[in-house]
């Protein structure tokens, strides 16, 4: 069997009610390949009942919006996300795995929520693969330059930036559009690396100057605004 064969064997024409389809293609088909509709991760156990939120509430609004079924397990922090039948999105299983990603990373599930906006992309980074050094305290000390003073550094990169960004653990997780989660994620990575703040300040200062025109473009590129958190 050839490569092309191959590749005409995994995928497979489904309607929107997961059932596959012979003969000619309807406009609502999607092509979806095996095993695509469905995904896994792990959360830190602490997180697991802000994922599940009060009475169940945050994991039936993420099956709600996204129409997939979510299932936790408490004890490991293990999460597996399935289409249903009702899924019409190709992307509503990784859309729901990265608000429960980005829950699982410190965000609440208001502001994780803003993923479900168009164009709102999820970025993890991990500060043990940034900061320089083995030094066993390098660790707090770098979590305490991005967080600030009663948090006001990461408050500064948000507004500057138009990101969201959440520090937790060994990680930094930021949410925006990619230019965004770009200049936030370079303020971040230069204060990991020793950069002042005040360099860091000037920096986000002179990218915020081209950020909302950059932005603007970006989102009318997609055909709508985007931004914020969306209200159904």
């Amino acid at each position: 069997m050839d490569e092309f064969e191959r590749l005409l064997k995994k995928y497979e024409r489904v309607d929107k009610q997961g059932e596959t389809i012979k003969g000619e293609p309807e406009e609502e088909i999607t092509y979806t390949a095996e095993g695509e509709q469905e995904d896994f991760l792990r959360i830190p156990k602490e997180r697991v009942a802000v994922v599940i939120g009060k009475k169940g509430q945050t994991k039936k609004e993420i099956e709600r919006r996204t129409k997939t079924k979510i299932e936790i397990d408490s004890e490991t922090g293990e999460v597996f996300i399935s289409a249903t039948k009702e899924t019409d999105d190709p992307l509503a299983v990784w859309k729901a795995r990265d608000v429960i990603m980005a829950i699982g990373r410190g965000f609440s599930p208001e502001r994780a929520f803003r993923l479900f906006n168009e164009g709102e992309t999820l970025e993890v980074l991990n500060l043990t693969d940034v900061i320089i050094g083995n030094d066993k305290n390098a660790l707090p000390r770098v979590r305490g330059r991005i967080i600030g003073r009663k948090g006001r550094t990461r408050e500064i990169i948000e507004e500057m930036s138009g990101a969201e960004v959440s520090v937790y653990g060994k990680t930094v997780a930021i949410i925006g559009n990619p230019i965004q989660v770009e200049v936030a994620k370079t303020a971040v990575e230069k204060l990991a690396k020793g950069s002042p703040h005040g360099v860091v300040y000037k920096y986000l200062e002179r990218r915020k100057k081209d950020l909302e025109l950059e932005s603007s473009a970006y989102y009318e590129a997609l055909g709508g605004e985007g931004g914020g958190n969306m209200e159904e």
